[in-house]
């Protein structure tokens, strides 16, 4: 996960992306996750890069106001898309946590005793 470096053209075209049906890296309103992007932004995208160009100009729109914004701000690697490598250095050899917990309660481990009392009621 992550843009990748934000400082190169390349990096800079990932947000684009990342941000032509988004209005904020996290959630629906500024938070602390825009602040870290921006800050690892060196300065405004140019102009055909224009998901980012107008995110930056709204995030620094907030510039008196940053750290009151919501959220935690976390390391650059834990934001963008999934798939992109990151090349920032942070965060890079964690591992993804998961608990094992099923919240939805999938059927796929259905025992042989529930199989047979779902039959039962079926029948």
């Amino acid at each position: 996960m992550g843009f990748g470096d934000l400082k190169i053209p390349a990096g800079l075209q990932v947000l684009n992306n990342y941000l032509a049906d988004k209005s904020y890296i996290e959630g629906y309103v500024p938070s602390q996750a825009d602040v870290a992007v921006f800050e690892a932004v060196s300065g405004p995208p140019p102009a055909d890069l224009c998901h980012a160009l107008h995110w930056y100009n709204h995030i620094k729109s907030y510039e008196k106001e940053k750290a009151s914004l919501p959220g935690v701000k976390k390391s650059l690697g834990k934001y963008g898309p999934a798939g992109v490598e990151d090349t920032t250095g942070s965060g890079a050899s964690e591992a993804k946590d998961d608990d094992g917990i099923d919240l939805f309660g999938s059927d796929e481990e259905e025992s042989e005793e529930s199989k047979r009392l779902r039959e039962e009621r079926l029948a």
